[in-house]
């Protein structure tokens, strides 16, 4: 495997003994696939390790058989600020993870914390049973517990795993990492960054978070225990409720909006688990050819700008754009689940700020510099990231060519998403179809079935980054417009308020799959739906006292 950069700052010694010496003492007898180990964690090990800081991990994991352990530390976000934070291996983001494409991996998760976890390979088209959806495709993994994941990484691109239990709370206090599949055949660069975008509250530690989200409180408690595995949808064909909105829905849309997650609690925000002039910089050498993987971890859309050089966006969501053209300054908008790789060429020496624009309190926070090495000079760049510069439009980007699906051929199932809000019983909830999770209407397909969707998001304020788990969707159209550049693969895509797509899929891949707002406040609050296929049986039995919350 080739060399590797990480982007990840230094962690202490301790934190990188514990490491190693949990990976070097793994059982393989206890790791078969789905299965759990009985040995927890002996009371004298929590002490030793209690109290050591996260900061995020310094090396990539390049392995196939590995251990993530989930724990409790405190981590660093600036010089000044610290939170508790729930990591995997004791740093935010968890390691990252680096694979060669068609490599069988195998990943046990360890549970040192009190409350049930368990990961998604988001992105990553895996076997159903390894998806990590409580519930749906395995119970959760109880604290002192184990459970082992195991697929082949057949799909080069970027990729990131997160907690999918109660992943509101989980993924914003720190349960996710990045993973990267590298191509066979994949252009070789001389600089390959990820950068992992999150946003944090500062008052995290004095916040009880499943009381403060408004959108999780009431919804979440009717979520508990449910088994969410046997509940019986109804048949997935297109749905009239995308073109007739019940009057009860219409008349609660404003005070719905107004009852919204609010954002500005947000005043942190993070690469790679450090804000400001904690962030890492980014070394090159003059004429290098650097890629940045920019994965979006957070509930807020980031709009990020590379100062100083010309770059193309040469994959979305893991999958390539055919012949990207170069831009310069223009803003590259990253929703919640999505990741956008780009890539430049090193020749404008000096310093050159890539930073998040917007007028969020913490932007201010989300830029790192692109340093040149040997490069002795004044650094002349400023920031500017309260300026609009224009957005770049996926849709209309790349090179036109054949593609697997039309907008005019004939599909086995279609379907229409209406996204939106209403309360009910003073309770803000997000809605497909004017329904809320579990009673969401599910797409029920048969294996080979040619699917295409509609989605419509009626909410008034709110963007919706809706995720399809298991399976890549072709972008057909946005507002009507056929996609113009080129073929457009994804697994997430952002609706803004009026904004309507139509994606496509094949149904290649058997299973119960997710498909949900990535803003997982709404995911909480209701807005979830699954892909079925017929005849499909989940590998594991469902466990009432797991507490399974799949958001």
């Amino acid at each position: 495997m080739k060399s590797k950069f990480s982007l990840f700052f230094l962690v202490s010694f301790f934190a990188l003994i514990l490491s190693a010496c949990s990976m070097a003492g793994m059982d393989d007898s206890n790791m078969d696939m789905g299965g759990e180990e009985t040995e927890t964690e002996t009371e004298q090990k929590k002490e030793e390790t209690k109290g050591l800081q996260a900061t995020a991990a310094t090396e990539t994991i390049a392995d196939n058989e590995f251990t993530l352990t989930a724990q409790e530390r405190t981590h660093q976000l600036t010089d000044n600020k610290s939170v508790t934070a729930w990591t995997f291996n004791g740093s935010v983001p968890g390691p990252e993870i680096s694979v060669q494409e068609g490599e069988k991996v195998k990943i046990t998760l360890k549970n040192e914390l009190k409350d049930p976890v368990t990961i998604h390979w988001h992105g990553l088209p895996v076997p159903n049973e390894m998806d990590g959806i409580p519930g749906v495709t395995q119970n959760a993994v109880q604290p002192g517990k184990s459970f082992t994941y195991k697929f082949t990484a057949d799909v080069p691109g970027t990729y990131w795993y997160h907690s999918h239990q109660e992943g509101a709370t989980q993924v914003d206090k720190g349960l996710y990492g990045s993973f990267i599949v590298e191509g066979k055949d994949q252009k070789e660069y001389d600089r390959d960054y990820a950068l992992v975008l999150d946003e944090w509250m500062s008052d995290l530690d004095s916040m009880d978070m499943e009381e403060t989200m408004n959108t999780e409180s009431d919804s979440s408690e009717s979520m508990e225990g449910m088994d969410h595995s046997t509940m019986d949808m109804e048949s997935g064909s297109e749905s009239e409720n995308a073109d007739q909105a019940s009057e009860a829905t219409e008349s609660n849309n404003s005070e719905s909006e107004e009852m919204a997650h609010d954002m500005s609690m947000y005043d942190i925000y993070t690469i790679n688990g450090k804000s400001g002039e904690s962030i890492n910089k980014l070394t090159v050498k003059e004429g290098e050819k650097v890629r940045l993987r920019l994965v979006n971890a957070g509930f807020i859309s980031h709009n990020i700008h590379l100062h100083g050089h010309d770059f193309k966006i040469i994959s979305s969501d893991g999958q390539e754009i055919a012949n990207p053209q170069e831009v310069k300054d223009q803003l590259i908008s990253i929703a919640p689940g999505e990741r956008y790789d780009i890539e430049f060429t090193a020749d404008n020496p000096g310093e050159w700020f890539l930073e998040s624009h917007g007028e969020m309190e913490g932007t201010d926070g989300m830029r790192t510099l692109i340093q040149y090495e040997g490069f002795s000079g004044e650094s002349t760049d400023k920031s500017n990231n309260r300026e609009e510069l224009p957005v770049l439009d996926l849709t209309s980007y790349g090179e036109k060519e054949a593609a697997e699906f039309t907008l005019d051929q004939s599909y086995d199932l279609t379907y229409t998403m209406d996204l939106n809000t209403r309360t009910a019983d003073g309770t803000l909830e997000y809605t497909i179809n004017d329904k809320t999770f579990p009673d969401t209407e599910s797409l029920k397909v048969k294996e080979g079935d040619l699917v295409k969707v509609k989605l419509v998001n009626n909410s008034k304020e709110d963007d919706h980054p809706m995720h399809l788990h298991g399976h890549f969707f072709q972008v057909l159209s946005k507002n009507g417009k056929p996609v113009e550049g080129s073929p457009l693969m994804k697994d997430t895509i952002n609706l803004k308020p009026g904004e309507e797509y139509v994606v496509a899929f094949k149904a290649d891949n058997p299973g119960n799959w997710m498909f949900h707002c990535h803003d997982l406040h709404h995911a909480s609050a209701g807005m979830v739906t699954q892909v079925n296929y017929e005849g499909f049986k989940p590998k594991f039995t469902p466990d009432p006292n797991a507490n399974n919350q799949p958001e």
